[in-house]
């Protein structure tokens, strides 16, 4: 299918969303405010910090340190920030350039509403009204709440709750070739991306609350597809006693409710978990209950590290090389029994299946074409407002390692055992100066998945 049958398939689609929304506030990272920022604390002071390789701000020297190691290895990152006091450090030291929704929920919501699917419903257990309105006003896109103890789809819009705290992301974003000075050294950023600062609010709870949860089996009826995010905000302990057992016991009772009455595929977005405790149950307990994850090569070596491949997990990191990729994506496909695995990085995207997939590797390859396709439209516009943007996308070429690409993929076929899978692999269509690069993860997975389930539902197998 090209994209604009995918389209055609879309409107008669829908998918329900939990859990993470947030404020995205935007700073656009130059020349001047980094080198700033290294004179303010010092290269020195900056380099001794980054050897600590802070896990978490605790303080805006972490911040410093972590945001260099990304401008220096050009990998997108996000490191969390639960001391809610340096809000005031940042909002006086930063100028914003844009603000607008954000957290998995929120980007995908309003990508799905603009390319018109039937009904896309998301859910956060916290929507203040900043929140609230950053969504598009679009009649498809609606907020699941009770009334009078019955299931009600509102507009989102207009489905805020007075008093609900406002999650704030801070996104620091970085061009490829931007120059600084470090002490001796000249850094040039080899890659565009951006970092994250994830605000983790005491108040955020990564749940369904209890007066929805009696629905979602009736929720997991109406839709097509469900996509769950957000578990990297899961903390180990809570002020009230609870503890990160407690919401990973929750997050798997809400999937087998969603997949009480009806079998419908549920894909993960899973983004990057510092604890590594954490990480360990988000991917022994919530993996194997989904069919889809979708995830970046750095987030599969960081599972690989705690289920038991540190090696290949260092190589991932050190090398970055296809064959340790595809080796890496089967481990997990097959110890979490999962359905299908979604790999993008900077050059390519990937699919790793079984050979029992009714999916032949050519619609594979279709979908996964939507999926950059979409990307490159966000990352040439900064958002996609309407189908018809993916004209601009389908325009950008395919990067210059595509074909560099497919070599070392048809290589690392024959060097690896891959007799009982579907493995396929397509180039990036990579926009040289994108006007952002905040979601492009997240709307590669939303595009694969769906794309995944519109093919299912037109062969008739699902």
């Amino acid at each position: 299918m090209k994209w604009r049958e995918f389209v055609r398939e879309f409107s008669n689609m829908s998918i329900y969303l939990a859990y993470n929304v947030n404020v995205d506030a935007i700073v656009y990272l130059n020349e001047k405010n980094i080198q700033k920022l290294v004179d303010t604390f010092g290269a020195g002071n900056i380099l001794k910090k980054l050897d600590e390789y802070p896990r978490q701000i605790d303080e805006p020297l972490d911040f410093a340190a972590r945001l260099i190691h990304a401008l220096r290895t050009g990998k997108p990152n996000a490191v969390p920030m639960f001391n809610q006091k340096l809000n005031k450090w940042f909002d006086s030291h930063f100028k914003y350039d844009v603000e607008r929704i954000g957290g998995q929920v929120g980007i995908i919501a309003n990508l799905l509403a603009n390319l018109d699917f039937k009904r896309v419903i998301a859910y956060s257990p916290l929507l203040g009204k900043r929140q609230a309105e950053m969504f598009v006003d679009k009649e498809n896109l609606y907020y699941p709440s009770v009334k009078e103890e019955m299931l009600r789809l509102e507009g989102i819009r207009r489905a805020y709750k007075e008093g609900d705290p406002v999650k704030v992301n801070r996104i620091f974003e970085f061009r490829k070739g931007t120059k600084f000075r470090l002490g001796d050294e000249v850094v040039e950023v080899p890659h565009s991306g951006r970092f994250i600062v994830s605000s983790r609010l005491d108040e955020l709870r990564i749940e369904t609350k209890d007066d929805l949860r009696p629905f979602l089996p009736q929720i997991g009826e109406m839709v097509d597809g469900i996509i769950l995010s957000g578990y990297q905000g899961i903390k180990n302990f809570y002020p009230d006693g609870k503890t990160a057992d407690y919401y990973i016991r929750r997050a798997k009772k809400d999937i087998e409710l969603l997949k009480r009455n009806k079998d419908v595929k549920v894909h993960v977005e899973f983004a990057s978990i510092q604890d590594k405790d954490l990480r360990k149950k988000v991917v022994r307990e919530i993996f194997p209950l989904a069919d889809s994850v979708g995830m970046d090569e750095a987030e599969i070596a960081h599972i690989l590290n705690v289920i038991g491949y540190p090696e290949l997990s260092d190589r991932i990191f050190n090398y970055n090389r296809i064959e340790d990729v595809v080796l890496g994506g089967k481990i997990i496909l097959d110890e979490t029994n999962l359905e299908i695995l979604q790999i993008h990085t900077i050059y390519y995207i990937m699919y790793i299946t079984r050979s029992s997939n009714p999916l032949s590797e050519e619609e594979l390859r279709a979908s996964l074409e939507l999926a950059t396709t979409l990307a490159a439209s966000r990352a040439s516009l900064g958002d996609v407002k309407s189908p018809e943007d993916l004209k601009v996308g389908a325009k950008v070429p395919y990067n210059e390692q595509g074909e560099y690409v497919k070599l070392r993929f048809e290589e690392a076929r024959r060097r690896i055992r891959t007799r009982g899978y579907k493995i396929v692999i397509i180039p990036t269509r990579l926009v040289k100066n994108p006007v952002s690069t905040v979601g492009l993860g997240d709307t590669i997975s939303a595009g694969a998945f769906s794309s995944y389930i519109a093919f299912l539902r037109k062969k008739g197998v699902y």
